[in-house]
C-alpha cells in the first residue's frame, strides 16, 4: 500500500489513520467516484449540485470562463461534494488558463529565453494568485518536457526549450511560484512528448530515445523533481518502447502501450526506478491516443491497473463509470487497486492542505475577486523586454525608421481561430497599430479578396511602386489536434509570400512558433518573441524601431539544424 509517512506527503499518524478509516467506510460507488476527473460544468446547462450527488468525482478542470462565474461554480461542488474536490487547469502561460480576464502572462518558452527563472517562477506566481482567486487549487503544469524536434506540433512554446537543465531550473521556479499560492503543481507529460512529430491528441504518439538517453534527459528532469517533492505526474499517451523492451526483455511490438495504460511505465519506470510515491493523473482521456491503445472498456481499468490514480475527462460519463464498476465485479480491478488509488487521492487533498481530517474543505478562495491586473501586466511586459530574440539580421535592416521605410507592406500569417484550444487572440490590429503609431504607413495584405493582377501579372518593379519594407508576422500558434505549425502559404501561387524578398527589405517575427526560419531560409531578418501578447508586440517594435536593444536567448535551435537558414 502507499506510504503517507514518506514523500511527497509526510502526514502524521492521525492524517494516516483518518484517510485509512475514510477509505475503509467509502462505499464503491464513492471511491469509484473519486477516480475520474471530470470536465468542468457550466451552469448554465447542468444542475451543478446534482451532478456532483449522483457522480462524486473527485477532480474538475475547467476551461477559462468569467471569474464571477468560475468562482460561484467551483463554490457550488465543493460545497455539495462529501470529499473536498480537485479543481484544476491549464495554467500554463498565465491566470488565462481559469478566468477570461486572467493575464496571458507569457508562453513558457517566452520565460526560457530570458535565461532568468525569475520569469518563470513569476509565471507560476501570477498564474497561482489570479487561480486561487476562484476556488482552482491545482495547476496541469509545469510542461516539463524537452523540445527535442522542431516538427512537433504541440510543444514548442509549451515547453522550456531544448536543453534538459534549463528546463528544470525554469521548472522549479515556475513551481514555487504556484506552491507561493497555494496551487498543486502537476508536471506534464511522461514520459515526455517533443521526440515524436505527431501529436498524442491524435495519434499514440513515441518517445524513441534509448533507455539510457531517455534517463539522462526526461529521466534526469523527472528524478530532480520527484526528488524535490513534486506531489503529482500526469501521464501521457505517449509510448516509451526502449524502457518497456528494458523492463520486460522479449515483449512483442503488438504489446508495447502509450504510459496511459503500461503497468511497465508506470509501476515499473514510474514508481520503482523514479520512486515516485505520489498521484497519477492521465492526460485526457478522449484523445485518440489513448483511445487507439484498445477497447475504452478494456482501457479505463487497465490505466488504474497500471498505477495511475485519476482518469482525466470523460465520453459518455455513465458508460465511463460503468466500465469501472464492471471491472471491479468481474475481478479485473481489484478493490485492493482501487484502495490505493483513493488513498493517494485522499493523501494528496490533505497533504496539500484542501482538506482536514474532517473532510472540510480549508483552502478557501478570498471572498473579493482582486486579479491584480496592472501589477501582472508590468510583469509580462518586464518578461517580454527580456525575451524577445534576434536571430537574424543578415542585410542589417534594422533599426526600422518611417524615414527608410515610409510605406510597409504588413503580412499577417496563421491570425485564426482554427484549430484546438489556444492561449490567445489575434494580432492583425494589434501589429497595424503599433507600426502606425510609430509614423509607418501601413497597407495590409488582405488574404481574402487577393489582387490577382499582382498575383499574376506584376514585378519587382510594381512592388517598389507599393512599399517600402515587407513586414511579416507568423503566429501560428500550438494547439491541440492539428498536425503542423508550420507556414501555410496561399495555396495559389502562394501569393501571401516574399517572393521579392532579395528586392524589398523583408523582416519576418514569429510571435509563436521560433521554427519558422526553416520554411523561409532565405529571409534577411529573423525576430522570434514566443508569445503573441500585448507585451510582446509592444517589446518588439522597440526593439525593431532601435529604442531598446535585442536580450533574448534562443532556448532553441531556430536554424533547424539546417545550414541555409544561416545563410
Amino acid at each position: 500500500m502507499v506510504d503517507l509517512s514518506a514523500k511527497p506527503y509526510y502526514l502524521n499518524k492521525d492524517q494516516i489513520k483518518y484517510v485509512e478509516n475514510t477509505v475503509k467506510n467509502m462505499s464503491t460507488d464513492e471511491k469509484v467516484g473519486q477516480l475520474f476527473f471530470v470536465i468542468g460544468q457550466d451552469e448554465n446547462k447542468v444542475d451543478i449540485k446534482e451532478f456532483i450527488k449522483k457522480y462524486q468525482p473527485g477532480g474538475m478542470m475547467y476551461r477559462p470562463d468569467a471569474a464571477e462565474k468560475i468562482k460561484r461554480e467551483i463554490a457550488t461542488a465543493q460545497n455539495t461534494s462529501k470529499i473536498p474536490m480537485f479543481f484544476a487547469a491549464n495554467l500554463e502561460s498565465g491566470g488565462n488558463g481559469i478566468v477570461s480576464e486572467g493575464t496571458w502572462f507569457g508562453n513558457p518558452l517566452q520565460m526560457a529565453a530570458t535565461d532568468d527563472p525569475r520569469s518563470a517562477y513569476e509565471l507560476g506566481n501570477v498564474s497561482g494568485e489570479e487561480a486561487a482567486q476562484v476556488g482552482n487549487n491545482m495547476s496541469f503544469a509545469p510542461i516539463v518536457d524537452i523540445d527535442n524536434n522542431f516538427r512537433n506540433p504541440i510543444m514548442n512554446t509549451r515547453t522550456f526549450g531544448s536543453d534538459k537543465n534549463r528546463v528544470i531550473r525554469m521548472a522549479d521556479a515556475q513551481v514555487k511560484g504556484l506552491e507561493d499560492n497555494k496551487i498543486i503543481p502537476v508536471i506534464k507529460h511522461f514520459p515526455g512528448d517533443g521526440v515524436d512529430d505527431r501529436d498524442q491528441h491524435l495519434v499514440s504518439s513515441v518517445n524513441s530515445l534509448s533507455a539510457d538517453d531517455w534517463m539522462n534527459s526526461y529521466g534526469e528532469i523527472y528524478h530532480h523533481l520527484i526528488d524535490a517533492g513534486i506531489p503529482s505526474v500526469m501521464i501521457a499517451h505517449i509510448m516509451q518502447p526502449a524502457w518497456e523492451r528494458k523492463l520486460e526483455p522479449g515483449i512483442e511490438d503488438k504489446d508495447l502501450r502509450p504510459a496511459s495504460s503500461s503497468k511497465l511505465l508506470i509501476n515499473g519506470l514510474l514508481r520503482n526506478v523514479l520512486k515516485f510515491n505520489g498521484l497519477a493523473i492521465t492526460d485526457a482521456t478522449p484523445m485518440i491516443g489513448y483511445n487507439a491503445a484498445m477497447t475504452r472498456k478494456d482501457l479505463l481499468p487497465a490505466t488504474i491497473n497500471a498505477g495511475i490514480d485519476m482518469i482525466l475527462f470523460n465520453k459518455n460519463i455513465d458508460e465511463d463509470y460503468r466500465f469501472i464498476h464492471e471491472a471491479i465485479d468481474n475481478g479485473t480491478l481489484s478493490m485492493e487497486r482501487v484502495d490505493e488509488a483513493v488513498t493517494r487521492i485522499l493523501g494528496t487533498k490533505l497533504a496539500q492542505g484542501i482538506m482536514n481530517t474532517k473532510s472540510e474543505l480549508t483552502l478557501l478562495p478570498p471572498k473579493e475577486i482582486n486579479l491584480h491586473s496592472d501589477e501582472h501586466k508590468k510583469l509580462a511586459e518586464a518578461v517580454a523586454k527580456k525575451s524577445v530574440t534576434l536571430v537574424k539580421d543578415r542585410d542589417q535592416l534594422l533599426p526600422l525608421t518611417p524615414k527608410k521605410y515610409p510605406r510597409v507592406r504588413l503580412v499577417v500569417l496563421g491570425d485564426s481561430d482554427d484549430g484546438g484550444f489556444k492561449e490567445g487572440g489575434h494580432v492583425t490590429q494589434a501589429f497595424k497599430n503599433v507600426l502606425e503609431k510609430e509614423g509607418f504607413k501601413v497597407t495590409l495584405f488582405d488574404r481574402k479578396n487577393l489582387d490577382f493582377h499582382e498575383m499574376f501579372e506584376e514585378g519587382v518593379e510594381d512592388m517598389e511602386k507599393k512599399f517600402d519594407l515587407a513586414f511579416y508576422v507568423a503566429n501560428v500558434e500550438t494547439a491541440s489536434n492539428q498536425t503542423t505549425t508550420r507556414l501555410d502559404w496561399i495555396h495559389l501561387m502562394a501569393a501571401d509570400s516574399p517572393w521579392y524578398m532579395k528586392s524589398i527589405p523583408t523582416v519576418f517575427v514569429s510571435t509563436a512558433n521560433p521554427y519558422h526560419l526553416y520554411d523561409i531560409p532565405n529571409v534577411s531578418t529573423f525576430i522570434n518573441a514566443y508569445t503573441g501578447n500585448q507585451a510582446s508586440i509592444d517589446a518588439i517594435m522597440r526593439k525593431v524601431t532601435g529604442k531598446e536593444k535585442f536580450e533574448g536567448k534562443s532556448p532553441v535551435d531556430p536554424f533547424c539544424g539546417d545550414f541555409t537558414t544561416r545563410l
